[in-house]
């Protein structure tokens, strides 16, 4: 049985990396973005599976042990409230706390007058990131956590200690998620890792999209600059959350970088160029990387295109499946494109005639993965997925399949922007880094022993206080 499901774990994992690189494998990978549709299928409510992340583990692996569906996100709710309450993060709204039981979390953005980020801090923001969110960002999102300068309290310390050893566990139980998801159902984790564009989190979690849509007028060079400032932050936390194996992609979420949110002007201005060399640079790492298109963003097709070939998947939410795949078919493969309503209010004859036509076309020569097009909530109708995923099971099969032979450190010919290199002449503004080990070295009274373990340790325990402050500030 055991060496069935790994047999069967093998074939999917293939199936799913070859169309990924653009291939043509032997049927239509199934790799459906399902959040809180996995709780309402395994009797729990949203409160259950966002505050406990072991059950909601135990509904992704109910789900991918009776669907037959190639990869899955090993949990799609990951926004671990349980975490998020014990930093005391004020903005989200916590099922069976702020609102129903029932309903999934959601994200709170405070008013414009009260952004997280003032206008006139973007100084303090380019001059050192990680020193920016302890200090200043991280005690205006936390209800524990006091500002530099008050009287320390109880509840702060304990929100660092309890965040912090939060963290890791609900990170280090994503590697026994990973190997039940195989040993149980053979089914391959999705994604691994995660970015998010350098625009996209100022208007996100710093000034909020009001207040960046003003600065982009009032300060088009503090704004260009405070995304190149955190660009070699982000490309690290990609690169070190990513699959070391180089087989599944990282996630990268787009939110409001896009027309009509921003114009074109200023997505060519500000998006784009702080975003496109990270694509790069995680590919020459031969990392791919997911592009999940939320909204509507086929106005920028053209500056994807640009882009080195297979670097990216592509995920159509709210965009024309048909326009994108002639615009970047040849390209990149692509995902999505099944619209929820459909999955959630149409009929099973409904669904399977819209995943054919998209199997027709969009999957015609390979390169397409079956899901919908965006996540899929407790709204989800539980048969219409169950003909998404047995139709494209039967009548996603090729004749013929062929795998494309693809060098990533060869395919990428521009060269690596300074910004990303970050400022070397302040080592405390370095990705991975809180307090660097020249400023600690110069505080120890002398080294006897060997300098290099005394250094080394202290650069890997450092670096889990970068991963805290900057997970916060990305996944949380």
């Amino acid at each position: 049985m055991a060496c069935a499901t790994e047999a069967l774990y093998q074939e999917r994992l293939n199936r799913y990396v070859t169309a990924m690189r653009n291939g043509r494998p032997d049927r239509v990978p199934i790799r459906p973005f399902v959040a809180e549709f996995t709780a309402k299928y395994a009797g729990f409510t949203c409160q259950e599976v966002t505050h406990d992340f072991e059950k909601a583990f135990s509904a992704v692996r109910k789900c991918a042990a009776d669907f037959d569906w190639d990869a899955v996100v090993s949990n799609m709710v990951y926004v671990w409230t349980g975490l998020t309450e014990a930093i005391g993060l004020k903005y989200y709204a916590v099922p069976g706390i702020h609102i129903p039981p029932d309903t999934g979390f959601q994200y709170r953005e405070p008013a414009e007058d009260e952004a997280f980020m003032r206008s006139d801090e973007y100084d303090h923001l380019i001059d050192d990131p990680t020193g920016f969110l302890f200090t200043v960002w991280l005690p205006r999102v936390s209800a524990d956590i006091v500002p530099i300068g008050h009287p320390n309290t109880f509840r702060n310390n304990a929100s660092f200690l309890k965040g912090g050893m939060a963290m890791l566990d609900y990170f280090n139980a994503f590697g026994r998620q990973h190997a039940l998801l195989r040993s149980e159902s053979g089914t391959v984790p999705a994604i691994a890792g995660i970015l998010k564009a350098p625009f996209d989190i100022i208007a996100d979690k710093l000034r909020g999209y009001i207040g960046l849509s003003m600065d982009v007028m009032e300060r088009p060079k503090k704004v260009l600059a405070a995304c190149e400032a955190l660009a070699p932050h982000l490309l690290h936390v990609a690169r070190t959350s990513a699959d070391p194996d180089r087989q599944v992609p990282i996630g990268f979420w787009m939110h409001r970088g896009c027309v009509p949110f921003v114009s074109p002007e200023t997505f060519n201005a500000f998006y784009w160029p702080t975003l496109k060399p990270i694509i790069q640079e995680l590919w020459r790492d031969g990392h791919q990387t997911l592009f999940y298109a939320e909204g509507n963003w086929d106005h920028h097709l053209g500056s994807f295109a640009e882009l080195p070939e297979t670097s990216i998947v592509y995920h159509i939410d709210q965009g024309d499946i048909f326009k994108v795949h002639q615009k970047l078919g040849h390209r990149f493969c692509l995902s999505g494109g099944v619209p929820n309503f459909l999955l959630s209010y149409g009929t099973p004859d409904q669904v399977r005639d819209c995943c054919k036509k998209v199997i027709d076309t969009v999957a015609a020569d390979g390169g397409y993965l079956m899901d919908a097009s965006a996540i899929m909530q407790n709204d989800t109708d539980t048969e219409n997925l169950r003909a998404l995923t047995d139709f494209t099971r039967e009548y996603g099969v090729y004749s013929t399949s062929s795998t494309p032979a693809t060098d990533a450190a060869k395919s990428v010919a521009a060269e690596v922007p300074s910004f990303l290199s970050g400022p070397p002449h302040k080592p405390r503004s370095k990705p991975g880094v809180c307090i660097p080990w020249e400023e600690k070295a110069a505080e120890l009274p002398g080294i006897t022993g060997d300098i290099g373990i005394i250094r080394d340790v202290w650069q890997n325990v450092d670096a889990l206080g970068n991963m805290f402050i900057w997970q916060c500030l990305l996944s949380f």
